[in-house]
């Protein structure tokens, strides 16, 4: 399968930079070129949802950062062990699979339990040597690890077996010398041993290659009688790893991470602990599988394709830990660097959208209608129906065709779009809707753009969209805020600002302005006449 490719618009995104990610990520996947998938950093703003409502589409997915998680390590995923299950059955899994360390224990849940290893087991061998006893150990877990049978009555029933285990071999004196009541006894082909053993009431008699097993075969006895095919040294070291693994399993201090840990804090983590594996938990708490340090070392990183902007101000948190695989812009190049060549396509047209759609032509694919008519609201957006100065003969001619394919008139779709804005949302929320960061020399500024029919009763609102200014201003520590208040029908931009006037008045050649707003006749574009005229000031 081939790896998830995010394409991703800027923060604050407007119609064109949804829109573009949209159709980018379909014309990939549409070519073969599969699993791309658009995504969005921010709200999507009043006129977004009106037209992906419209033309029957879900905003894209919500992502806050591209830093490199747990999720996008190829860590193990090792089968998840049941408390109960034998030692046995952990020490195969891990003598198959010498590249694991450890081995996940859950909870019936699915939940962490603990974690038992390699040294975890042969620490729990080497105290059976010391202490050669069983602890109320499923008597299923016995039979699983001597691969043996019971050979009582079908009447007798046993759950555990405990008791100090005995290996009984040839001896002068007498038999079973200090062996007690409820001993486990192992034994080859003496009858009398077994007899005395009986008689001792041994909780457990495992007959270890013996003959012996028809003679007691439907023997009814509180003694449990086992019959193995291993010999007795055998018998006896196996019988130790029939204990349940629970038992053995580290469960305190355990250092364990989430697939949405982030990779930086993960090797954090672990240079400060001594461990070879820690468990990876899913949001639901439940054990997914072991990371070690060695996945640590060359982790996978997150691929991104950036629409609508190549600023890394612009871009999405932790760009520079993704793996930048293309740019698609008709922004002025900025700020954001590769150690390595990218596909890059940046054209002087007023919408990114009109570049996806251009390679659509390019490979001889058309889109759907509906994407088609969403395409073309994205152009008429970015381009405000066409009056702003970075408006190309491409783009209308790129916008009519897409209209003809959804069966729009492009005309209406242009009303319909600039109508959809809300102008009753909160100052804030209108200031941040569209809203861009710029460093232009030594200087940091903010700019928001409102596009709508209705300057008059934003305008009204200056006081308001003010305070908010200057809020951020502070927060941010811009050297200028400014509003764009930009009419479709008036073709021009009320321009509310908070910073020096002078800088304002030279910028855009004016004699003298009261207050804080000034009305910019036929300026309609943030970044082909606000941002170059601000940039040629300050070089």
């Amino acid at each position: 399968m081939q790896p998830t490719t995010y394409v991703c618009g800027h923060r604050n995104p407007d119609t064109d930079s949804i829109v573009s990610a949209m159709a980018y990520a379909s014309l990939c996947n549409a070519i073969g070129e599969n699993n791309y998938v658009p995504v969005r950093l921010g709200h999507c703003n009043d006129e977004t949802n009106y037209l992906l409502k419209r033309f029957g589409f879900q905003p894209p997915l919500r992502i806050s950062t591209v830093r490199t998680q747990v999720s996008d390590i190829e860590f193990d995923r090792p089968p998840r062990l049941s408390q109960s299950l034998p030692v046995s059955h952990a020490w195969e899994i891990l003598r198959e699979n010498p590249n694991l360390s450890s081995l996940p224990v859950s909870n019936e849940d699915g939940t962490l339990f603990g974690m038992v290893s390699a040294g975890g087991i042969a620490e729990s061998d080497m105290k059976a040597i010391e202490v050669p006893v069983l602890d109320n150990v499923p008597v299923f877990n016995v039979l699983s690890a001597l691969e043996g049978h019971i050979i009582n009555r079908d009447e007798d029933v046993f759950d555990f077996l405990s008791g100090e285990v005995t290996i009984a071999l040839p001896a002068a004196g007498a038999l079973l010398r200090g062996v007690k009541e409820g001993a486990v006894v192992l034994c080859g082909q003496q009858e009398d041993v077994v007899e005395e053993a009986l008689r001792r009431k041994a909780s457990c008699i495992i007959l270890c290659q013996s003959d012996l097993a028809e003679k007691y075969r439907n023997l009814s006895s509180p003694t449990c009688v086992i019959a193995t095919p291993h010999d007795a040294w055998r018998a006896a070291r196996m019988l130790y790893q029939a204990t349940p693994v629970g038992r053995i399993a580290k469960t305190d201090e355990l250092v364990c991470f989430h697939l949405d840990d982030f990779l930086d804090d993960v090797q954090d983590a672990v240079l400060q602990s001594r461990y070879r594996s820690y468990p990876v938990l899913d949001a639901d708490n439940k054990v997914i599988g072991t990371l070690g340090r060695y996945h640590l070392m060359r982790p996978r990183r997150k691929r991104i394709v950036l629409v609508d902007h190549n600023e890394v101000g612009q871009a999405v948190e932790g760009l520079d830990q993704a793996e930048l695989v293309g740019i698609i812009d008709h922004h002025r190049l900025a700020d954001v660097q590769t150690g390595y060549p990218v596909f890059m396509r940046n054209e002087p047209v007023g919408s990114t959208t009109t570049i996806v759609a251009t390679m659509f032509q390019e490979h001889g694919l058309m889109p759907g209608e509906k994407l088609a008519g969403l395409m073309a609201a994205a152009i008429v957006s970015d381009t405000v129906m066409f009056k702003s100065p970075t408006t190309t003969p491409k783009d209308h001619r790129i916008a009519e065709r897409l209209a003809r394919i959804a069966g729009l008139d492009l005309d209406a779709l242009g009303r319909d779009v600039f109508s959809a804005s809300s102008a009753d949302k909160s100052a804030d929320a209108l200031l941040k809707t569209d809203f861009k960061e710029f460093h232009l020399a030594d200087h940091k500024l903010g700019i928001s753009q409102i596009t709508t029919m209705d300057s008059a009763r934003m305008i009204q609102r200056e006081a308001e969209f003010l305070a908010e200014m200057e809020k951020l201003k502070k927060d941010r520590e811009y050297d200028m805020v400014l509003l764009m208040i930009t009419d479709v029908l008036r073709e021009g931009t009320e321009l509310v600002f908070l910073g020096d006037k002078e800088i304002i008045r030279q910028a855009f050649n004016i004699g003298h302005i009261e207050g804080s707003s000034l009305f910019l006749k036929g300026v309609v574009s943030r970044k082909k006449q606000m941002v170059p005229a601000l940039s040629a000031l300050w070089g």
